[in-house]
Formats: C-alpha cells, structure tokens, sequence
C-alpha cells in the first residue's frame, strides 16, 4: 500500500504523532514523537535502547496517528509494520532534519552510545476524515 496526499502533507509538516507499539505482554505502548516521509514509508527516528525499539525488534507491528497542528479535524492513522530500520550517519543526519522541522535548530539532547536509528513503518491500512467519511 502507498501513503496517500493526506499522509505525507501531515508528515511533512510540523504535526506530531503518536506512535504506538505493542510491549511483551501485548500491552499497547503509545507515545507522542516527531514524524517524516521519504513519500513512501513513516520515518520515525529514535534510540535503539528505548522500549519502543525494542518493542518492534520483537514485534515489527506499528500505529502511527498523525495529529495536525492546525485543525483537529485533520489527522491520518498509519497501521503497518516496520520493514527496516536505518542507522549510522544517516539516522544522526534525519534527527537533526526533524529537529530543525521541528525546533529550528540542529538535535542538541545528547545522543547515546548506540546512536540513532530511523524505523521505516510501510503501510498496510490508512485512516483518514476523507476515508472515514465514506463508509
């Protein structure tokens, strides 16, 4: 499945999302993060020590509901898996994007030993007020 206009338009832009992962005993893990597109996966940039990490190492099943900034009314829901996980120079590069997107300055938390890695959700299922509507 592709992403849809509505999709990558909020990935694009300043909109948080809340991405949600399942943890071992099956319970929904959600939190609030910033979000990208490369126009055909969700980029989602994190630590691979963090829960969510190591959520979608077990289990590569993911939500993300992108909430626009401008009107509550606008949002798409992404239900899909991640398919690959990028690290290195390229997942330092694509926290610093974001955080310029986001903050307008360069990631200046520190980053630890492990580095960064960007989660590439590919999409199975999309929700949006467009596609709700018609049913």
């Amino acid at each position: 499945m592709t992403l849809d206009e509505d999709t990558i338009r909020l990935a694009q832009g300043k909109n948080l999302a809340t991405v949600v992962t399942l943890m071992p005993d099956g319970q929904p893990q959600a939190l609030l993060t910033w979000v990208d597109t490369d126009g055909e996966h969700l980029l989602i940039n994190t630590e691979p020590q963090r829960q969510r990490s190591r959520n979608i190492a077990r289990d590569p099943r993911i939500t993300v509901l992108i909430h626009s900034a401008e009107d509550p009314w606008d949002w798409s829901e992404v239900r899909g898996t991640v398919t690959e996980t990028v690290s290195g120079e390229q997942a330092r590069a694509h926290i610093d994007k974001l955080s310029r997107k986001y903050v307008g300055a360069d990631y200046r938390n520190p980053i630890g030993p492990q580095g960064r890695i960007i989660l590439k959700v590919t999409p199975a299922k999309i929700n949006t007020p467009k596609t709700t509507r018609r049913r």
